[in-house]
């Protein structure tokens, strides 16, 4: 009798794995670049993880790889310096620098496109979940079993060193999509408003979906859905002491003759703290182990 409950048990404890497994397959992948901290001291070290993510709870961590980088540099100001000359392959963080100019330090990254087929159902998840119900309904009236998705990953981290002067952080970098703040969170205070911009090609987007989320010390993670006005913006409070992701996906049918349908998915992590002063916010927010 105990042995047929344990196995009973066991069962069902396989089959709810399994069905989370198959949750977090349907959603997009998201990738972020991770800070050990972001708030820092000139000469300090930064230790730059990459990792996986869905809805902000991590999944994987990623090692640095040369052959799945387009991008890689990080800008103070006018200055700009390539880190791919710093990361060595396999490197987990993906690079370890000191940190020589102070100000607000932009952390870019672009991962090279991949394509990739995925099943109808779990396209079709995609598209509801993330919102986009023009295409759900041009996919569902379709007849095809399954769907090639090309995307590519457009990340980006801002840290403080030393100061918050703002060093042109606000500038767009040009890239095919990306989130661009517009405010400095580090001189913000609780409740002040902050404003983010989505561009595609250059050009300010509306009606396109942002999820704010906010992970604080104690593990919790709050989220909010934005949507950008005619001027590609999205507005948002300083809510709460942690780490900011700002997360955002377009998707269009594909001019690529290889792929149905392209997606573009830009991430931006920054943190708030009014005392200006975090821990090892990788380790303290539950995304690396604290022993």
């Amino acid at each position: 009798m105990i042995s047929n409950l344990y196995m009973m048990k066991r069962t069902y404890f396989l089959v709810f794995c399994l069905l989370m497994i198959t949750a977090i397959k349907a959603f997009a992948q998201d990738y972020i670049l991770l800070p050990e901290n972001f708030i820092l001291h000139k000469d300090d070290n930064l230790s730059l993880h990459l990792i996986s993510a869905n809805q902000f709870v991590k999944q994987d961590e990623l090692k640095y790889e040369a052959s799945k980088t387009a991008k890689f540099n990080i800008y103070v100001g006018s200055k700009k310096a390539d880190l791919t000359s710093l990361a060595k392959e396999n490197a987990m963080p993906i690079v370890t620098f000191k940190v020589e100019n102070e100000g607000l330090n932009m952390i870019s990254m672009v991962r090279k496109s991949i394509t990739d087929e995925i099943e109808r159902d779990d396209f079709l998840k995609i598209l509801d979940d993330e919102g986009m119900t023009k295409e759900s309904e041009k996919a569902k009236n379709g007849s095809k079993d399954s769907f090639r998705e090309k995307y590519t990953w457009y990340m980006k981290s801002l840290v403080e060193v030393g100061k918050n002067s703002a060093n042109n952080f606000d500038k767009p970098l040009n890239e095919e999509y990306e989130i661009i703040l517009k405010d400095n969170p580090y001189k913000g205070n609780y409740g002040d408003d902050i404003i983010a911009q989505v561009k595609l090609r250059g050009k300010a987007i509306a009606n396109v979906i942002v999820i704010l989320y906010v992970k604080t010390a104690s593990g919790n993670i709050f989220a909010q859905k934005l949507s950008s006005d005619k001027a590609g913006q999205v507005y948002f409070k300083l809510s709460r002491e942690g780490i900011y992701l700002l997360r955002s996906l377009y998707m269009e049918p594909s001019k690529d003759k290889n792929a149905d349908f392209e997606t573009w998915m830009a991430s931006y992590t920054f943190a708030f703290s009014s005392s200006n002063e975090m821990p090892n916010t990788y380790k303290e927010f539950g995304f690396g182990d604290k022993h």
